[in-house]
């Protein structure tokens, strides 16, 4: 049993030694890309159109580097859920493995008290029995009672030894489960630091953009760009958007739905953003790896990398309303799942190049933005 166990664990040690290589593989080349456009833009950096070719790249780098973010966040907290599940199993485990000692002890007690009894009434010659003065009923009597006395012991004695055959395979279920625990806390901690590494070489690449947006010009369009790529993925959701009875809607939900994460409101509807461009959404600053979770029940229409707005994921709720949650750190459903009123769908990131960990939530009506808090409360 114990071989099986360590052979497991061995397995899946070397499963997450086999990701994590792989993993660092792709961080290096990436980095290396890194550094062949730095030194690109350094050769051409008064060049205003090589300039926004090598934004392009950065861009698509950029988008490279949130992803490889995205699914390190993601077995972080895979990784997170499996150890409280284990812990959970674990502590289960303890708390019958103390109640079956304390079976035991119990069992252990009555047993002697019945062969100590057994011994003070001494062995019984059921031959003198028979020849002795007493009457056929006392004897009777006396045989049903030393037979009801020896089924005792021998179910005492049968019930002592299942509690011990059991108590035998939960200490064994018991080493396996801290065998599972122990790979994923190391699983955990390789995650976290490729989690980390991944972060570092982002904020390298949103250096260099930064460097590429120096002027009020360029970032202006860089954000008409950035709500081009919105804007066609809203009309593509729109047509994806097949009609469902079972979805209602949100018309007579204003006011009554629950933000899709705790924070603050650090951007408004309808507020300026640049120039003429006007946020079409809300900006909730909220911590990193915080749960986002669905406003409504829905139907995943869209969930990947948009330019400008990172991880993003787009639910149909029907009658053509569908809710648009940007910058996730991790998107845990995919285009074509179904979501239930208050599930967890992602985690509150920074991606889309942003420098703080933030929500951008959007409600839309037939493709057109509406101010969430008129349906948030």
């Amino acid at each position: 049993m114990l071989t099986r166990v360590f052979l497991k664990a061995s397995i899946i040690a070397g499963f997450i030694l086999t990701s994590f290589a792989a993993s660092s593989v792709d961080l290096n080349k990436r980095q290396s890309e890194l550094k062949s456009i730095q030194s690109q833009i350094t050769a051409q950096q008064n060049d205003l159109k090589n300039t926004s070719k090598q934004r392009e790249k950065l861009m698509a780098l950029l988008k490279k580097d949130e992803q490889a973010i995205a699914k390190a966040a993601q077995r972080v907290n895979d990784s997170k859920i499996a150890l409280s599940n284990i812990s959970a199993q674990l502590a289960k485990l303890e708390t019958e493995h103390a109640s079956l000692i304390s079976r035991q002890s119990s069992q252990q007690e009555t047993l002697s008290k019945q062969l100590s009894s057994a011994y003070l009434a001494g062995n019984h010659d059921y031959s003198k029995m028979m020849l002795n003065q007493q009457s056929p009923a006392t004897i009777e009597r006396m045989l049903v009672y030393y037979q009801y006395l020896n089924n005792a012991r021998i179910k005492a004695i049968n019930e002592l030894k299942q509690t011990s055959e059991k108590l035998e395979q939960l200490q064994q279920e018991q080493l396996k489960k801290q065998q599972q625990l122990n790979a994923v806390v190391i699983d955990q901690q390789q995650q976290a630091k490729q989690l980390a590494d991944e972060q570092k070489q982002r904020q390298m690449t949103l250096t260099q953009i930064q460097r590429t947006l120096s002027d009020k010009g360029a970032q202006l369009e860089q954000l008409q760009i950035e709500e081009a790529s919105l804007k066609r993925i809203v009309e593509q959701a729109v047509i994806a958007a097949k009609s469902n009875p079972s979805m209602t809607g949100l018309a007579n939900k204003k006011g009554k739905l629950s933000w899709p994460t705790k924070g603050r409101v650090s951007e408004r509807f309808g507020s300026s953003r640049s120039g003429q461009i006007k946020w079409k959404g809300t900006v909730l600053n909220a911590p990193e790896g915080q749960n986002i979770k669905a406003v409504a029940a829905g139907k995943v229409i869209y969930a990947d990398w948009l330019r400008g707005f990172g991880m993003v994921m787009v639910v149909d709720h029907g009658k053509g309303y569908m809710s648009l949650y940007g910058h996730a750190q991790t998107l845990f459903k995919r285009a074509g799942d179904t979501v239930k009123d208050g599930e967890s769908i992602a985690l509150v990131g920074r991606s889309g190049g942003q420098s703080e960990p933030s929500l951008y939530f959007e409600i839309r009506h037939k493709g057109q933005a509406v101010d969430p808090a008129r349906y948030c409360r």
